[in-house]
């Protein structure tokens, strides 16, 4: 028998920089609530969350220290089989601000740049965004997880005009082939930046 593994829930709090994020997404639900099972009871590493996404796949995000969030993609992978993984990676030392994002806890940024990226896969996103923010200083002001939009992902980034440059250059960077498109708006109008700020959190089936 397995035994339980301890869950501290020590690196899920707001504001918090983790030693580890771990996503993997895998292209089947029944698939991906197993593998998430497994992954939680192979270490300590902590499940922030775990819930189907657009087009019937599922995601899983993990975070703790470097060996127990390593070990536990990797037994997530085992158990889903590799030819079911869409992705599936490990962020070390993930920003901050992308956690908070993530859990829609990030604060509403002033009027400033604009910066757009959209990517096939929620792992991409998340890949691109985190590089982004370390870039250079930007603020995530929204960032969606392939819920309702077919399957992709995007971010919204908030900063000076030089900084979202930055920032966008560095997440096309991360996400490679799985960019869709990037667009720097450098004098939004008010009325489309209040648009862009209204969110719900990028796990908004799991978050309320």
């Amino acid at each position: 028998m397995i035994a339980p593994s301890v869950h501290t829930k020590r690196y899920v709090a707001k504001g918090k920089r983790v030693a580890v994020l771990g996503i993997i997404e895998i292209d089947s639900i029944a698939r991906g609530i197993n593998a998430m099972d497994a992954a939680v009871k192979a270490t300590p590493a902590d499940l922030l969350r775990g819930h189907p996404i657009d087009p019937g796949k599922y995601i899983i995000a993990l975070a703790g220290e470097v060996a127990s969030v390593q070990a536990s993609v990797a037994a997530a992978i085992t158990v889903a089989e590799p030819p079911h993984i869409v992705d599936a990676f490990t962020l070390p030392n993930a920003h901050a601000s992308l956690l908070d994002a993530l859990e829609g806890a990030q604060k509403k940024p002033k009027l400033n740049a604009v910066g757009i990226v959209e990517t096939n896969g929620a792992g991409a996103i998340i890949r691109s965004t985190d590089a982004a923010v370390k870039a250079a200083p930007v603020e995530i002001a929204n960032i969606h997880l392939a819920l309702h939009i077919g399957g992709k992902g995007f971010s919204v980034l908030v900063g000076e005009v030089a900084d979202v440059e930055a920032s966008i250059a560095a997440a096309k960077e991360e996400a490679g082939d799985a960019i869709v498109h990037t667009v720097v708006i450098p004098n939004p109008y008010e009325e489309t930046f209040a648009e862009i700020l209204k969110r719900e959190t990028a796990w908004k089936a799991e978050s309320k």
